[in-house]
C-alpha cells in the first residue's frame, strides 16, 4: 500500500523515486503526465544569472553518467509512465539539446505517436558568456499519446482564445510559446533550480484536460504541475526524490487562497 508523504483532497505528493511509485500506481489511472526530468548538463559548465558568472551544477541527480546509462534511465522512466497511462492519455517531457533525443527516441521505441514539437522561447534568458555559441535561448517540449489509434483531448478553442506575442488571441496557437523565466513572485515560498513557470503549465493542463482530470508529474520539483492542477480543479500526483522540494510543494499549494504562490 502507497502511502504519501502529503495528501489532501486534490492532490497527493511522494517522497520517493519515481519509477518505485509508478510502478505501484494502478495501471491506466492517469489523463495526463507532464514530466521535467533531469537534463544532464550539470557539467562543470557556468552561466549568467542575475548578472552574476554562476556555475550550472544543480546538484548529484543532473549529472550525466554517460549516454548508455543516461538513456537506460529514460527509457525505464518513460516506460513506467505508460503503465499508468489511460488508454487515451498523454505525456509532456521538457528538455534540451542534453536529453530530448534521449526523450524523443524513447516515445518512439515504445509506441506512443509524437503530436507536438513545442519551442518555449524565453525573451530574458541568460547570454552566452563564453561567446563561442548561439545564446540558449529555448527548452523543447514533447507532447505525445499513449496510442497511435486513440483519439487524444484537445481544447483547441481554449488555445484559440489564449494570447501569445506569437499567436494574438483569436489566432490557431503556434508551436512556439513566448514565455518569460519564472518570475520572483512564483518563489516566495523557496525554489528549484529547474523550476518551471505557472504560466507555461497552464497552457500544458488546460489545453490537454478537463476538470477531475488526473494530473501527474514524476519530478515534482517545486510542485508547479501540482500548483496549476489545484488552481483548476485537477487531480494530483507529485513524485520527487527530494524532501525540501515537496516541502516547497506544500506551502504554494496551500498559499492558493492567499494568491502568493
Amino acid at each position: 500500500m502507497l502511502n504519501p508523504y502529503f495528501e489532501s483532497k486534490r492532490t497527493k505528493l511522494f517522497h520517493n523515486d519515481c519509477i518505485t511509485i509508478l510502478n505501484a500506481l494502478p495501471e491506466k489511472s492517469v489523463d495526463l503526465i507532464f514530466a521535467d526530468p533531469p537534463y544532464f548538463l550539470s557539467n562543470g559548465g557556468i552561466t549568467c544569472k542575475s548578472g552574476k558568472v554562476v556555475s550550472v551544477n544543480k546538484a548529484d541527480w543532473d549529472r550525466s553518467n554517460g549516454i548508455e546509462r543516461d538513456f537506460d534511465f529514460t527509457f525505464k522512466w518513460i516506460k513506467a509512465c505508460k503503465r499508468v497511462l489511460k488508454d487515451d492519455g498523454a505525456i509532456w517531457v521538457s528538455g534540451t539539446m542534453h536529453n530530448i533525443y534521449q526523450v524523443g527516441y524513447s516515445l518512439q521505441k515504445l509506441k506512443f505517436k509524437i503530436l507536438n514539437e513545442i519551442i518555449w522561447f524565453k525573451p530574458n534568458a541568460p547570454p552566452n558568456l563564453s561567446c563561442k555559441y548561439f545564446a540558449h535561448a529555448h527548452e523543447t517540449l514533447l507532447w505525445a499519446r499513449k496510442d497511435e489509434k486513440r483519439a487524444h483531448f484537445f481544447n483547441y478553442e481554449a488555445m484559440r482564445e489564449w494570447n501569445d506575442k506569437v499567436a494574438p488571441k483569436g489566432k490557431q496557437m503556434r508551436s512556439v510559446w513566448h514565455i518569460p523565466l519564472t518570475s520572483p513572485k512564483e518563489k516566495l515560498h523557496g525554489k528549484h533550480p529547474t523550476q518551471k513557470p505557472v504560466e507555461l503549465l497552464k497552457r500544458i493542463v488546460l489545453s490537454c484536460t478537463k476538470e477531475n482530470a488526473l494530473v501527474l508529474d514524476p519530478f515534482n520539483g517545486a510542485g508547479t504541475t501540482g500548483l496549476v492542477a489545484s488552481m483548476f480543479n485537477r487531480n494530483y500526483i507529485g513524485i520527487d526524490k527530494e524532501e525540501e522540494f515537496l516541502k516547497i510543494t506544500i506551502k504554494r499549494i496551500n498559499s492558493l487562497n492567499r494568491k502568493s504562490f
